[in-house]
């Protein structure tokens, strides 16, 4: 009978992991060294997603799994607890939050859901001796996406603006701060307020129900498209950017955004 294929995947981890015939750089890791290829794996699955590149996905599924089964194996090493418990622990986590689906508790709404998930989380924190309604909020993540998720979770507690139009307000206040001191040639205070101008970017993105994140990567992707865009005409002419000026590749630019408008319509 052929063996499960997540049992394969745990015996490759622990050959590679052998001290005596495993791979010398597998061997060498730890949490912390591997901490940085788990977070860029996650990226490369949300950039297939982004990309609609299903078989890339498949791929980039399996590298992050395999991330987490690199971590399970040096836990298991050191006594700590191994994958079937992390598989066994999140299965009880998704039973616990959901007793509308496991239990007895009556259909709920989406927005029934929500409020009941942030009572078992705030249970979940407190058995963690997380007092702090942000306490759980990890600070490892990327800067912007903490900030919407602070931001969120400030805001289902009632620290929030009454609408969008108090951000945008906001947003002009700092917006001038930022400009004050540039002027004044404070870098270390301009830094400060384009720190403030950021995270109330991140509100504005929450209170207009997008993911800050999302739409920067879209902007990113604009970007590029644009920009390769200049590169390929100034490269019909036998040029590159950097044998150009700011006027000509600015005109390039506008061209290339008005065709991305044509084609829209």
């Amino acid at each position: 009978m052929e063996r499960p294929a997540i049992e394969g995947l745990l015996e490759v981890m622990r050959r590679l992991r052998d001290p005596v015939s495993g791979c010398p750089w597998d061997r060498e890791q730890t949490f912390a060294t591997i901490a940085p290829y788990t977070v860029e794996e996650s990226y490369e699955v949300a950039d297939a997603i982004q990309r609609d590149d299903m078989r890339d996905l498949k791929e980039e599924l399996g590298d992050l799994l395999f991330q987490v089964v690199f971590h399970a194996r040096l836990a298991e090493e050191l006594g700590l607890f191994d994958f079937h418990a992390v598989a066994a622990a999140m299965s009880e986590k998704l039973i616990r939050r959901h007793p509308h689906v496991f239990g007895d508790v009556g259909d709920r709404t989406a927005d029934e859901q929500n409020v009941a998930w942030e009572v078992t989380k705030a249970e979940e924190r407190k058995a963690k001796n997380q007092t702090g309604i942000l306490d759980d909020v990890p600070v490892g993540l990327p800067a912007l996406t903490r900030a919407a998720k602070l931001t969120r979770r400030a805001a289902r507690v009632g620290f929030d603006w009454p609408s969008v139009h108090e951000v945008v307000d906001k947003l002009d206040e700092e917006t001038a701060e930022l400009k004050a001191e540039i002027q004044a040639g404070d870098v270390a205070k301009a830094r400060e307020e384009l720190g403030d101008l950021l995270f109330v970017l991140a509100n504005l993105a929450r209170k207009l129900d997008v993911e800050p994140e999302d739409a920067l990567r879209m902007t990113n992707a604009k970007f590029v498209r644009r920009f390769e865009s200049i590169e390929a005409a100034l490269r019909a002419q036998g040029r590159t950017p950097d044998q150009s000026n700011l006027e000509e590749m600015d005109a390039l630019w506008n061209a290339a955004k008005h065709s991305e408008r044509e084609i829209q319509l």
